[in-house]
């Protein structure tokens, strides 16, 4: 049997650990080319934080990974740049086609965190986590489709993929993540927006929310996300990984603009914001009126899902 990834070259930003390195490691067991983004800083994104790597530059969490994939007969190229900026963004994807003459799909993975409850979240934190979230997925993502839309253009039609990774603090909140839940939130936007401009050039878009032991949820959510002894490790980041394959790879023809949650066996297709109950006065309404009737149309409406930690 062919393995779904044969011949796909795939970028996997933030695959030093957790996620993104089992991502990056599904890849290429299914025959992907695979190119390492890390930028290797502590699980707040500080260099040389206590959670970064203590090795030297030579020695980093992106090139370990790609060693990993080249010593199982893989193909892979570290790159440790920051792809929430413009220049290490263009770099990502300038090596795909440097290292292995073309780009399929790019997996949007990194992120860190800064949580506060709201009253004491610092600007600076919450800019940084905006940042490295939400314009670092909308910088690869850019720098990628610009490319596949010159060769849509020279006509080589593109046959692309972008997963990008929501949660499901952007889709419910989480206590103390204002910052993560809004970025995370800003990126399914973004998923739907990209998945409608970018299908005329063959790109298909789509989010998945995980939920899997990393450094960003270990620590939050120790108890919950701790291995168990024996049996299905539920929260093992591999489980997360072959949906991902799935959408990145051409398999996945026609699915885009959906969002997916993914935890441990389980796969939900989220349905998202769309019309519940309606009603139409054809006038203007009072404020008492207006209270009354969405009154009686929270009534006929499902509840929201809950809040992660309320």
């Amino acid at each position: 049997m062919s393995r779904m990834c044969e011949g796909r070259v795939v970028v996997v930003t933030g695959a030093g650990r957790g996620l993104g390195r089992a991502h990056a490691l599904a890849f290429a067991a299914e025959g992907a080319k695979v190119v390492v983004n890390d930028l290797d800083v502590g699980l707040d994104g500080t260099p040389g934080g206590a959670d970064a790597a203590p090795t030297p530059a030579a020695d980093t969490p992106a090139l370990r990974v790609a060693a990993e994939i080249r010593a199982a007969g893989g193909e892979a190229v570290a790159h440790g740049g920051d792809v929430a900026t413009s220049a290490g963004a263009a770099s990502l994807v300038a090596a795909a086609l440097e290292t292995f003459g073309r780009l399929d799909t790019l997996v949007n993975n990194a992120g860190f965190l800064r949580d506060r409850m709201l009253v004491n979240l610092d600007e600076d934190d919450w800019d940084a986590v905006v940042r490295v979230h939400l314009k670092g997925h909308f910088l690869p993502l850019k720098h990628a489709a610009a490319h596949w839309r010159a060769e849509a253009k020279a006509g080589r039609a593109p046959n692309a993929r972008i997963v990008n990774t929501s949660s499901g603090a952007g889709l419910l909140g989480s206590l103390g993540q204002g910052n993560y839940s809004a970025a995370k939130a800003g990126i399914v936007g973004l998923t739907l927006v990209a998945a409608a401009e970018l299908a005329r050039y063959g790109v298909q878009v789509n989010a998945i929310a995980p939920a899997a032991r990393t450094r960003m949820t270990e620590r939050t959510f120790a108890e919950s996300m701790a291995a168990p002894d024996t049996g299905f490790d539920a929260m093992a980041p591999e489980n997360v990984s072959p949906l991902v394959v799935w959408l990145g790879a051409a398999a996945s023809e026609g699915v885009t603009g959906r969002v997916f949650e993914a935890e441990g066996g389980r796969i939900t297709v989220m349905e998202g914001w769309r019309a519940g109950p309606t009603k139409d006065k054809g006038a203007r309404w009072t404020p008492r009126e207006a209270g009354e009737t969405a009154l009686k149309l929270l009534g006929e409406a499902g509840a929201p899902g809950a809040v992660y930690g309320a």
